[in-house]
């Protein structure tokens, strides 16, 4: 078997398809992540998030009501994600608020059934974001809506080169830990695409979202240890939601 190829651009676009295969259900040539590949996970959330607003966009000049364009928006963001995150964000929400006890935290996330701070915590992140889009699409702030899904990627690859493994098993520790140099990178690439998408209102919803990735890996560590999968689809829940909102604020 030849030696993967060590050519810059050769893995620009191996870490680019990975990362869509890793973080969405778009059907493309399976390619494994590298742990260094996290820089590229904001462009997975230019792709899904464009697609998804462009759809928007089309509902909005053909008519239909906003409420049903912000749903529409959600919709496609989850069909192409297949709720990924989404179920990271409730199966965090049972772990960390069903027990008491470390190990059973755990064994809470890893259950598929969703118990009542799930349906809550995911309840309301639903209402957060559909709120916040029915303000951005009829003001036409098409930028303003995508940075949020830009910068959670971007989140998501710091909370995980921040935080050890909790557990041995799991999709996060198999795709590895990235260093911290690539998480970086993401982080610059979100932001450059917000300044370019959201101008000057981008620091301001990049530190937002800091800060609440910030606050969710701390309250990890005291509650697991560490992070999970379920960490990662949380804390991009969690950061889009509240930039989401913050952007809207500005329209």
């Amino acid at each position: 078997m030849p030696a993967p190829s060590r050519d810059p651009l050769s893995l620009f676009a191996r870490d680019i398809l990975a990362g869509f295969g890793l973080l969405t259900r778009v059907p493309v040539p399976f390619t494994p992540p590298r742990p260094q590949g996290a820089w590229a996970w904001p462009l997975v959330g230019l792709g899904i998030g464009g697609a998804a607003l462009a759809l928007g966009a089309g509902l909005q000049a053909v008519g239909v009501s906003v409420g049903i364009a912000a749903a529409a928006v959600i919709a496609v963001q989850v069909a192409l994600t297949g709720g990924l995150h989404e179920d990271g964000l409730s199966d965090c929400a049972d772990g960390f608020w069903g027990s008491h006890d470390r190990a059973r935290r755990l064994e809470i996330m890893k259950d598929s059934r969703i118990g009542s701070y799930g349906a809550l915590a995911l309840g309301l992140a639903l209402v957060m974001r559909w709120s916040a889009l029915a303000a951005l699409i009829p003001a036409g702030a098409w930028g303003l809506a995508l940075t949020p899904m830009i910068l959670s990627r971007a989140a998501m690859g710091l909370v995980m080169a921040a935080l050890p493994n909790a557990r041995a098993g799991g999709l996060s520790a198999g795709v590895g830990r990235p260093p911290l140099a690539a998480a970086l990178a993401g982080a610059c690439l979100a932001l450059g695409l917000g300044l370019i998408l959201a101008g000057h209102a981008a620091p301001v919803l990049a530190l937002v979202a800091g800060v609440m990735v910030a606050g969710l890996a701390l309250v990890a560590r005291a509650k697991i240890g560490g992070q999970t999968g379920d960490i990662l689809g949380a804390s991009q829940q969690l950061a889009e939601a509240a930039v989401l909102l913050v952007a809207a604020a500005r329209v």
